[in-house]
């Protein structure tokens, strides 16, 4: 009886672990999304003001 006990202890533990852990990236993915969210816009407005479209991998008109 004690072993399971002691194994039941250390199955609690190890799931309040793992909760603490999906909570903070629940946090992280959150933060990072509302990141995403307004570098989407600051690239929309950027790409309103002169006309064109960004393109990441386009060479400098010099080329």
């Amino acid at each position: 009886m004690d072993a399971i006990e002691e194994k039941l202890a250390h199955l609690i533990r190890a799931n309040d672990d793992l909760s603490d852990v999906v909570t903070a990236q629940a946090k992280a993915i959150e933060r990072l999304e509302a990141q995403v969210a307004l570098l989407m816009k600051r690239a929309r407005e950027n790409g309103e003001s002169d006309g064109g479209v960004f393109i990441g991998d386009e060479r400098p008109p010099h080329w």
